[in-house]
């Protein structure tokens, strides 16, 4: 009796890729940015008690702490990861495999991008635990309660960590379209570096790198409103982020293992 063969969904596939990458070291990649970051700013607490705006000393060192992560070290560790999971399979020849199987290669590829995103999502969760943990060290080493509310962590940083996912999608795009680990890398984190020079312009949404500490600041902007904005606008920045996203993962999914179609690999 003959089995029939029932292809993979796009969920199927996601939780493919959940596998392929428990064993790695991706998830160390997520920890210690957050360790990184959130630590010596528990051991520094007491700056947050010097400054010349009306902002409490808990909120400062929320948002100071945050800025890092916003700026620098959440796109970075998007960068690392997608490189990282595109080059596994390449060198493994597992994408060879993956794309002899009767699985459209635009859902393989779309896969690989939830992951990222759930990765994203990891992050997250492990930013907000090492925010709690630095706070009540340092609530302990300063005698002052640094922490804050649960419910506005999550709200705060959540906005941040949501913000990225169409610089993710561009991230992800450059990891199909460039080989090269090197140059994939350094063109993303070039990427990072105008973010904070883009927000001081009025078409700062057009750079979607840049929002992430957008919405940091914009928080910033409600407790300190003469620093910054106290409003984000949502428009034009959600149509833009949402049109890169879907354009940067069309442009990846029809190119997401071309050069071992067309190389004969298969």
């Amino acid at each position: 009796m003959k089995t029939e063969f029932r292809p993979l969904n796009l969920f199927s596939l996601f939780g493919v890729e959940l596998l392929k990458i428990r064993r790695s070291k991706i998830f160390w990649i997520l920890l210690i940015p957050a360790v990184m970051m959130w630590l010596p700013s528990a051991m520094n607490a007491n700056v947050n008690f010097i400054g010349s705006y009306d902002i409490s000393p808990e909120h400062n060192y929320f948002i100071q702490g945050y800025m890092g992560m916003a700026w620098f070290m959440i796109p970075a560790t998007l960068i690392v990861c997608t490189v990282l999971m595109h080059q596994t399979e390449i060198s493994s020849r597992g994408l060879v495999k993956c794309l002899s199987l009767p699985v459209a290669a635009w859902k393989m590829c779309l896969a690989k991008f939830l992951v990222v995103v759930f990765l994203t999502v990891v992050q997250l969760i492990l930013s907000i635990i090492a925010y709690y943990g630095s706070a009540v060290l340092a609530s302990r080493l300063y005698d002052y309660d640094f922490v804050l509310p649960l419910p506005y962590v999550c709200r705060v940083a959540s906005l941040i960590y949501a913000a990225v996912i169409p610089a993710a999608a561009v991230y992800w795009m450059i990891g199909v379209l460039i080989r090269t680990p090197i140059f994939s890398v350094g063109l993303g984190l070039a990427s990072i570096v105008p973010s904070v020079l883009m927000l001081n312009t009025k078409v700062w949404y057009c750079y979607p790198f840049a929002y992430p500490f957008y919405m940091l600041m914009t928080e910033y902007g409600k407790l300190v409103p003469e620093l910054f904005s106290t409003k984000a606008e949502l428009i034009p920045m959600v149509p833009i982020g949402i049109g890169t996203t879907l354009l940067c993962l069309a442009i990846a999914c029809s190119r997401y293992g071309a050069a071992e179609r067309n190389s004969g690999s298969l």
